[in-house]
């Protein structure tokens, strides 16, 4: 790859995956609406001669001119309290966004990959969960906006392959952490350490008994790359196995900050998931990937990033104001 598109460029995953393809010797055209990004995820990369951004929302257009020879499309919100608040943008994003991408991949003949997720599967009944499961969606859930945009960018995606031979690679990515992520974008994990960093009781939504796998940013990015120098079409799971439950995740965050406080419970969301752990013996065949940062090492790079961060910023109620985007 010389010249490529990174769509979500600015949020917490698509900044990262510029950082890598900048050090592979890529030149990244950025491009975000920054609804959910955040341009000091990037601001490091404006003085690089290698990266150039674009203000733009994919869901109505994308035009890049030159050429290209790969389009990765991350543009998307990631977190309940995001596309819970704009589920239209979360749906437009995950069916315009990527059929305008897929367009401009077809159009100057380059490769693309998608973004999509853990929660194709829903809550699973399959467990852990490979890429042959077809998933345990509730269409009209409050979640299904995210799962179902993209189920259908998947779709889509195989689509353009099939139909148009377009080069395409699908990455379902699990949970993931690390520095710049959003401390109140109301994922466990920034919600744990903020509430830890403010002197708040760690609030655990359920009993406690469902499992999650998280995986360090840097080893994500590594497998997202090692499949697009691949040559496989089909779905990928990019995750760390290592499962644990959210009240043993809890403990941990109390013990890494040496907080006092108390871990007190309330009502489970609908349709969250009861599990989730990633299949990942695929990754491990066709890529040769497997992930090496503990959960431990990653915790402690993570919560050292959110303890540097300016005070103002661990009392944010929410990152963006979404009124501009109801429509």
């Amino acid at each position: 790859m010389k010249r490529v598109v990174v769509t979500g460029a600015a949020g917490f995953l698509g900044s990262h995956l510029c950082d890598r393809l900048i050090a592979e010797g890529c030149l990244v055209v950025g491009i975000d609406n920054l609804i959910t990004g955040d341009l000091k995820n990037i601001e490091h990369l404006f003085e690089n001669e290698r990266f150039s951004f674009q203000k733009n929302d994919v869901s109505n257009f994308v035009h890049v001119s030159g050429d290209l020879d790969f389009i990765f499309h991350f543009a998307s919100p990631a977190s309940p309290i995001d596309y819970l608040k704009i589920p239209i943008q979360t749906l437009k994003v995950g069916s315009l966004g990527i059929h305008n991408c897929l367009g401009l991949a077809k159009d100057k003949g380059a490769g693309l990959m998608i973004a999509s997720t853990s929660e194709v599967y829903g809550d699973p009944t399959v467990h852990p969960q490979p890429e042959s499961y077809w998933g345990n969606v509730n269409p009209v859930g409050p979640r299904g906006v995210y799962d179902e945009a993209k189920r259908f960018q998947e779709a889509i995606t195989m689509a353009y392959h099939t139909y148009h031979g377009v080069d395409t690679r699908i990455v379902r990515i699990f949970n993931t952490y690390g520095p710049r992520m959003r401390l109140n974008d109301g994922r466990v994990l920034p919600a744990f350490i903020g509430q830890a960093l403010r002197g708040e009781d760690l609030t655990i939504f359920g009993d406690g008994s469902q499992t999650r796998s998280f995986c360090y940013v840097d080893d994500l990015v590594d497998g997202i790359f090692k499949l697009s120098q691949s040559n496989h079409h089909q779905p990928v799971n990019i995750g760390n196995p290592d499962e644990i439950t959210i009240k043993q995740f809890a403990e941990e965050i109390v013990k890494l900050t040496g907080t006092s406080q108390k871990i007190i419970y309330k009502d489970l969301p609908i349709d969250d998931p009861k599990q989730r752990r990633p299949d990942i013996t695929k990754a491990k065949e066709i890529l040769k990937w497997a992930p090496k940062v503990s959960r431990a090492e990653g915790l402690k790079i993570t919560y050292d990033y959110f303890r540097s961060l300016p005070e103002e910023e661990l009392y944010k109620k929410d990152h963006k104001t979404f009124e501009n985007y109801s429509k």
